[in-house]
């Protein structure tokens, strides 16, 4: 069963470079974005600390639902044919349904202990919505939350959960906020007009913070319970892996599994195993982006960081990769894919929904759509139809959140409905083109 780590654990001390530091804007869309970041926060951003004591309140809190289980998936070996083991960590036992809690409740405690009295997000499937809103509710504070409007068409009940836990919900784009009124029809689908809507929607008043879920290197730091779980609960079954995958949206679940791992190669304690992002083929930012200085929402108005991106313009197709649907990935997890330190893939949505679909029938658990890219890429290398990711012992795939209130997806996968949409490279070429600043990894003295 494991336990509940007492400390969260950073990759940085361990990545041989220094992180490329944010850039101040290019360009703007209203006033400047003052960031109300919590000391403890900023410290966990930039510091080359490795382990980090986890507050007890918080610790208090994730011991009502974790450790979170780990299993041998033999169901799903089975059912394609996989050639090595196949083992899932679920991360979808709580209020929230996915991995987000881990980080929600991290934040919101360290916002209250500074003064604040609402967080406000952009959340795009609404896993990351749901547990902000959660965890808001736990510690006292008030929550505000954008939810990209055609995910919340699909998914009305994520706005009901998020209310019935005190938030205050607004389909993106909202009409409430400057971005919002001045975007296109072409560009209403994005995580990051959501993201742009809240920066500026708390920017504008006092004791309001905007949270963000996924690419902060805190929000990643607080994920690695995930992986420091996974690594004692392997042990406790003598289970070793060589390829560890989770999805990617900005990089928090994947980074949660993943990273760990890492550390844990970096002290001698085990083989450092494949590390594979696995991300919407719909927006291929790992995949098919370029490492440069790129705006983290649609405002523009906040620091530009280095990141593998496909531009913050990017018209994101309609699609249920939902929580995968954000043009840049996190600097950290961008700066190791610069290394070759992880790897990356891209799964089409019919490829992820009906492994969701197998892994439902053969595993009795229902995978959020963006756990079932994680599924199909792990299938891959499991079955040895990857040739690029290649793995003898074993494969730890993150089970990142349920698919209860993404049921509509898999009724369209049942009536073969779905359709999978890969941008071109014309679009994606159009996107990029006002990148600048190209980082170049060389130059940030990789280590052996």
């Amino acid at each position: 069963m494991g336990s509940v780590p007492a400390q969260w654990r950073s990759v940085i001390p361990h990545l041989g470079y220094d992180l490329p530091a944010d850039r101040a804007p290019h360009r703007t869309t209203g006033a400047p974005v003052q960031v109300n970041l919590p000391m403890s926060l900023a410290r966990q951003q930039v510091g080359q600390r490795e382990f980090w004591d986890i507050p007890e309140p918080v610790l208090e809190a994730y011991r009502r639902y974790r450790p979170t289980p780990l299993w041998r998936a033999v169901g799903f070996e089975r059912a394609i044919g996989a050639k090595v083991p196949i083992w899932a960590k679920y991360e979808g036992g709580n209020i929230s349904g996915s991995h987000k809690y881990n980080t929600a409740l991290a934040q919101a405690y360290y916002y209250k202990q500074a003064g604040v009295r609402e967080l406000v997000t952009g959340t795009g499937a609404g896993q990351w919505g749901t547990a902000l809103a959660a965890a808001c509710a736990q510690f006292g504070l008030a929550c505000t939350v954008f939810m990209v409007g055609s995910s919340l068409r699909k998914k009305p009940y994520r706005g009901v959960l998020m209310r019935m836990l005190g938030a205050e919900v607004h389909a993106s784009p909202s009409g409430l906020t400057d971005i919002s009124r001045q975007v296109v029809a072409d560009q209403a689908n994005g995580l990051s007009l959501a993201l742009g809507e809240a920066v500026q929607y708390a920017a504008a008043r006092e004791g309001v913070a905007f949270s963000s879920g996924s690419g902060e290197t805190y929000s990643i730091l607080h994920q690695s319970v995930i992986g420091l779980e996974s690594i004692e609960q392997l042990a406790e079954q003598s289970a070793t892996v060589d390829a560890v995958v989770g999805s990617v949206g900005a990089g928090s679940n994947f980074g949660g599994i993943a990273l760990p791992f890492a550390c844990a190669a970096a002290a001698g304690d085990l083989a450092m195993p494949l590390l594979v992002g696995a991300e919407s083929a719909s927006t291929p930012k790992l995949t098919r982006g370029t490492y440069a200085y790129d705006h983290t929402d649609a405002t523009g108005s906040g620091p530009m960081e280095a990141m593998y991106t496909i531009g913050s313009s990017y018209a994101v197709p309609d699609s249920h990769s939902a929580g995968l649907r954000y043009h840049g990935a996190a600097k950290v997890i961008s700066a190791m894919r610069a290394a070759k330190q992880l790897s990356a893939t891209a799964v089409h949505q019919v490829e992820a929904l009906e492994a969701g679909r197998l892994f439902t029938l053969h595993e009795s658990v229902l995978p959020a759509p963006e756990s079932g890219h994680a599924l199909a890429a792990a299938a891959r290398i499991a079955t040895g139809q990857d040739a690029e990711h290649r793995c003898q012992e074993g494969v730890l795939v993150c089970v990142s959140g349920h698919g209860y209130l993404d049921l509509a997806a898999y009724d369209q996968l049942l009536q073969g409905q779905l359709q999978d949409e890969r941008p071109s490279d014309e679009v994606l070429a159009a996107a990029m083109a006002g990148l600048t600043g190209a980082v170049n990894i060389s130059r940030l003295q990789v280590t052996a």
